[in-house]
């Protein structure tokens, strides 16, 4: 039986206790991209330090609830192109 938690977007950025409309991320997306890609995403300087340490709970648990958002999360604040502009 597969316990898997399926959690979307909305409630990652509610569980960090961020603002979670759709706009809303958008907005922190575009505000806080791009995150050097040396730096790791929980060491990104906006993350409060309690936001930091669920994050970083979050990739060790390579299986973990919210691991799959996490990783979304990561790729949209890096440098890359938007596909619109590939």
């Amino acid at each position: 039986m597969d316990t898997a938690t399926s959690h979307d977007m909305t409630e990652l950025f509610c569980q960090l206790g961020l603002p979670d409309s759709p706009e809303d991320i958008k907005r922190f997306i575009a505000e806080h991209k791009p995150v050097p890609n040396e730096l790791s995403l929980p060491d990104a300087p906006f993350w409060t330090p309690s936001q930091q340490a669920f994050l970083r709970e979050q990739w060790r648990a390579d299986d973990g609830d919210w691991t799959l958002l996490v990783d979304q999360l990561n790729a949209a604040l890096r440098e890359h192109p938007a596909p619109e502009d590939l």
